[in-house]
């Protein structure tokens, strides 16, 4: 019997499978915020999405979560289960989100109302996917902050947003997005505003749930120290695509892409290894993303890129397999 940990059998059918998925918000000229995105998760894994802002990392969980504004411009398809989420209205999402997949976005403070007390906020979620009696159901919600580790789970319940510390609010909304045990979490920068000890509790009770319940996590942050020695593989991302693709440790050890060689090298390896953040701000690579990058023909990396040479400016460079399990998207690629 396969344990939640075991690998995926070769040939098993994705939990989430994204093709050629391209966003633009200003119309169908606009800058992609996203170009031809192709992804998998498997049950049960958690999938590091690492990039400096504007990468397009929030416009990808986003999407998955359907949560995209409305005249947003969307190409590609976006399997969850074999369903394709990209032809539901938004009564088929009001099924899926929070009872199959769910988000736990920064800022806890604008995901709870103000107005309503933290217990009340956790049963919304679990009334709106299945009839609960009210005593059952408050049961569920102490039970789903007992979860997360809040061990004064009664006064949580009963206190209002603005009452409780940083910490506490993350895992409020940590327990809020687990309440009906979905199968796929999106973690968009959940450690961002934390200290370092917060945030291992964080990464650390994660993992745990994720043991717990088998479901599949995608950890999106702009930090590669939070990604060693937790996430099982890692996508980098810039300018709106993938540009390299692995288990997290073969591309900490040998990044081939020199964006990805440039974010890991900004990070002390000790920091690295033990999966801590030992800085507040990931320091910045020299230059900057524009739109007119995005709309280049070439790599978009190119006008940052130290490995540069000429085709680079006219043509994106093909995704290449250098090792199993490994892809990446330049042309020198290990150099």
């Amino acid at each position: 019997m396969r344990t939640l940990l075991d690998p995926v059998p070769t040939g098993a059918s994705p939990l989430l499978s994204v093709r050629g998925l391209t966003v633009r918000y200003g119309g169908p000229h606009a800058a992609p915020a996203l170009s031809c995105l192709n992804l998998d998760i498997a049950h049960g894994e958690i999938v590091g999405v690492l990039g400096e802002s504007g990468s397009g990392k929030s416009t990808l969980a986003l999407s998955i979560s359907g949560l995209l504004p409305s005249k947003t411009c969307i190409e590609g398809s976006i399997l969850f289960r074999g369903q394709d989420l990209r032809q539901l209205e938004e009564s088929g999402w009001q099924e899926i989100r929070g009872a199959k997949i769910s988000a736990m976005f920064q800022e806890p403070g604008l995901a709870l109302s103000p107005v309503m007390r933290v217990g009340d906020q956790i049963a919304e979620v679990i009334r709106a996917h299945r009839p609960t009696a009210r005593n059952r159901l408050k049961q569920e919600c102490l039970q789903a902050l007992t979860e997360v580790c809040m061990p004064e789970a009664d006064r949580i319940y009963n206190s209002y947003p603005h009452q409780l510390s940083g910490g506490q609010l993350h895992r409020v909304v940590m327990a809020q997005a687990l309440a009906c045990q979905p199968d796929l979490v999106i973690a968009d920068e959940p450690t961002r505003s934390l200290d370092v000890t917060i945030q291992a509790e964080i990464l650390d009770l994660l993992r745990s749930v994720r043991r717990k319940f088998g479901c599949a996590l995608i950890f999106i942050t702009h930090n590669p120290a939070l990604l060693a020695g937790f996430a099982d593989r890692v996508l980098v991302m810039y300018g709106g695509r993938i540009v390299e693709h692995g288990p997290v440790t073969q591309v900490f050890q040998r990044p081939f892409h020199p964006y990805t060689k440039g974010l890991l090298q900004l990070i002390p390896s000790s920091s690295a290894r033990e999966g801590l953040a030992r800085m507040t701000r990931l320091p910045a690579i020299p230059g900057s993303l524009s739109d007119a990058d995005r709309l280049t023909r070439g790599c978009v990396f190119e006008p940052r890129c130290s490995a540069r040479i000429a085709r680079c400016q006219s043509k994106f460079p093909d995704e290449s397999t250098p090792e199993p399990d490994r892809r990446v998207s330049c042309f020198n690629h290990g150099i």
